[in-house]
């Protein structure tokens, strides 16, 4: 089992415009840990990316993983198909247009997710079939309202990404799920 990466330097004042990491953030966790041994030896990945961040709880654990050397890099240009694991956990809760766009403070966008909880993650999944590498994985935290199986036959039929379900979860009242997509290169 390996660790939750300490979070102890964050103060409460940090967690005002940072996302504090929840259930969300540790079902992310846990699919990534269930999914270490293909992430090691299949993919073993040059570059990953952690789309929607917060405290990097996830890159961190991920770097843990992955082992030293492996750390998550930023985001350039040159990465096109070259990324390897990609995960977001995007802001996803439903709620209007008006308050995806005019929230007040940060932390509200950090998980005003518009129509459906859609708005912000409509916008990314395009940007992972740039990304991703032909080996490359995508995890994705969605809620049962952003319409997850919607995700994957767009993924599917727009981008010809795979997909699987890794882990669920209820969270309070949201049904939380990891989705895994991959590249089709058998065609």
């Amino acid at each position: 089992m390996i660790p939750t990466p300490n979070l102890d330097h964050i103060s409460s004042k940090d967690y005002e415009n940072v996302y504090e990491p929840a259930e969300d953030t540790f079902l992310l966790l846990d699919a990534l840990e269930k999914d270490a041994e293909l992430l090691r030896n299949e993919i073993a990945p040059c570059i990953s990316l952690e789309i929607g961040s917060g405290t990097g709880c996830v890159s961190t654990f991920l770097g843990k993983i992955l082992g030293d050397g492996k750390a998550p890099n930023g985001l350039l240009p040159r990465l096109y198909h070259s990324v390897d694991i990609i995960c977001c956990n995007p802001p996803y809760v439903v709620t209007t247009s008006e308050e995806l766009y005019s929230s007040k403070s940060v932390i509200e966008r950090a998980w005003a997710g518009g129509i459906d909880g859609r708005e912000v993650i409509d916008k990314m999944l395009p940007l992972v079939d740039e990304l991703l590498s032909d080996k490359g994985v995508f995890y994705l935290l969605l809620i049962s309202e952003n319409k997850p199986n919607e995700i994957r036959e767009t993924m599917k039929n727009d981008y010809n990404l795979q997909s699987k379900v890794v882990l669920s979860r209820l969270a309070g009242r949201e049904k939380q799920s990891i989705l895994r997509f991959w590249r089709d290169i058998r065609q």
